[in-house]
């Protein structure tokens, strides 16, 4: 038996490796996570991730349609009821565990990759939240069990891309499967332990369908050919010489507003903006112009001596490659809850004015920085609504004599050339289907209002109309996730959701409206959400929650 799929269907396929099953002997796993705790949708780097309650929205959107009667026959009303009853969000449970506790250790690979006994085939892309994972599960299986593969990718199967180049996916996994499950000799496992698209530089836009580039590969990970090139943070320059002084920073609210997604579905404008708008509420370092090229592979490290004015404080670390003419691309990104400097397991209050030395790990990352242009490291304290922020404002003062960013260089390789060439995507007939004409209620974007200095961000949600004639069923769905900070304020933070689920068949006409407001005070986040099932333009069902959590040094 070989598992395969993507987000939790890769999640499953590891965890079900974890348990050993006899009859398992390969996982292939497609946009997932090792860790369910600091690299999923929850708490990236042990801040609240915007995605914790917007995700778990979602999810009550499609938990309690209706079954389809020609699968279930009579009884599935009976399941539909039992759906509804059992629909809660998520979110309300993620809430009780702000760190990192046994609730996340189960099912997160990464506290014991010796309990996987079988080869992984691990990939992503580069586009997804998710791309970290391939090179962490690849170190921690060896090549002799794992082969990594990262494309441009967001959140898709390599043939089916919404950001390209696409690949011939479903042949690699048949020659995977071939060799692990057949015995056949198909070169695979020659093949480099880690491939990658090594990214050109791009100008700063809010979506790509293709990206520049080409494969690259290491034999394995880590690579000793990967050489770490450590630049000095002084004097807003980035260098060989290490800084002396001290510089401090208070970030306004509004800096992350223009960041994009956290990592989805590459479409939508879920890439950030020119990052010089967050840039001028950011400290910000950036080198001279490059004499030759520099191309990274790896996670780039940001050290930091820092002090804080308030016992709870974040940073933002964006990695930025910076044209001649300024425009400032952001490469991969880091955030830390400065609360977690011991771990994400022992959370404890700052000492005010008291440094603490951190590392911040930024997303893993293979791209190209050109001649002529500027490597750039931005630094914030807030970074809204990727981040929820700090009950207060927070002052940080860094020792720039302790301030570096080390970037993992990748020296030419000569073999990259020979590749085997990946075949042209294939994919099997579609089922039919008609897609009727959507508009999102609301559109991407972000509103500041100047009088009342309130700061709303947009971002449609699965706004669709499908037909599919061979079943007999039309779906539409519209929804929208907004969050709102006021300039100065941060328990103004706030993040509401709807969604509306209409489904059509032959034997009537099923609607799901859902609705989540989540706020926050100095000591509590405060989660209201309500679900209304319609059946005919009748109600059938209604449930509300009203729920406090306190705040957990978050």
């Amino acid at each position: 038996v070989a598992t395969i799929g993507i987000s939790w269907g890769g999640f499953n396929g590891l965890q079900i490796a974890a348990r050993q099953p006899s009859a398992l002997k390969t996982v292939i796993a497609v946009g997932f996570t090792d860790d369910r705790y600091a690299t999923d949708v929850h708490y990236i780097g042990g801040c609240l991730s915007k995605d914790n309650l917007d995700w778990s929205a979602t999810m009550v959107a499609g938990m309690d349609l209706p079954p389809d009667p020609a699968l279930h026959g009579p009884a599935w009303r009976d399941l539909w009821m039992q759906r509804i009853k059992a629909n809660r969000p998520w979110g309300l449970t993620w809430m009780q565990h702000q760190r990192r506790d046994d609730y996340w250790r189960h099912g997160s690979v990464c506290e014991d990759f010796s309990a996987i006994k079988v080869p992984v085939y691990a990939v992503s892309g580069w586009a997804d939240n998710y791309s970290e994972a391939v090179p962490r599960l690849l170190a921690g299986l060896g090549p002799e069990m794992c082969r990594g593969l990262i494309g441009p990718w967001a959140h898709s199967f390599p043939m089916d891309v919404t950001v390209g180049p696409a690949i011939g996916w479903l042949q690699e996994v048949i020659r995977w499967c071939d060799h692990w499950m057949k015995g056949r000799d198909t070169k695979i496992m020659d093949e480099p332990a880690l491939r990658v698209w090594m990214q050109d530089s791009v100008p700063p836009k809010t979506c790509y369908t293709d990206r520049p580039g080409r494969w690259v590969g290491e034999d394995v990970w880590p690579s000793p050919r990967i050489r770490d090139w450590r630049l000095h943070a002084a004097d807003g320059k980035l260098g060989e010489v290490s800084g002396r002084g001290r510089v401090s920073l208070c970030s306004p609210l509004w800096v992350g507003a223009a960041a994009g997604e956290i990592g989805r579905y590459g479409d939508e404008a879920d890439w950030p903006t020119d990052q010089r708008e967050d840039d001028a509420g950011s400290l910000v370092w950036r080198s001279e112009p490059l004499t030759k090229p520099v191309e990274i592979l790896g996670a780039p490290r940001m050290h930091l001596r820092v002090a804080s004015d308030k016992p709870m404080a974040l940073v933002a670390v964006r990695l930025c490659d910076i044209a001649p003419d300024g425009a400032s691309t952001r490469v991969t990104l880091g955030l830390l809850n400065l609360t977690h400097h011991k771990g994400h397991d022992q959370p404890q209050a700052l000492v005010q004015g008291v440094p603490v030395d951190v590392v911040v790990d930024l997303d893993d990352i293979a791209h190209a920085f050109p001649a002529g242009h500027r490597i750039g490291v931005s630094l914030s304290s807030v970074y809204w609504p990727i981040a929820w922020p700090s009950p207060e404002l927070a002052t940080l003062t860094l020792d720039e004599s302790a301030t570096s960013l080390v970037l993992p260089v990748r020296p030419p390789r000569a073999d990259d050339a020979t590749l085997r060439a990946f075949d042209p995507p294939e994919m099997a007939p579609q089922s039919p289907v008609i897609d009727h004409p959507v508009r999102a209620p609301y559109p991407r974007r972000v509103t500041r209002d100047l009088l009342s200095a309130r700061i709303t961000v947009d971002f449609p949600r699965w706004c669709y109309d499908h037909e599919f004639p061979d079943i007999g069923i039309r779906q539409a769905s519209e929804g929208h996730a907004r969050y709102t900070i006021t300039e100065g304020d941060p328990l103004s933070a706030a993040m509401e959701t709807a969604y509306r689920v209409v489904q059509t068949r032959a034997d009537g006409l099923f609607t799901h409206d859902s609705r989540s407001r989540m706020t926050c005070d100095e000591r509590t986040f405060q989660i209201w959400m309500e679900t209304v099932i319609l059946e005919n333009g009748a109600e059938i069902a209604r449930k509300e929650w009203r729920e406090e959590f306190p705040r957990d040094h978050v």
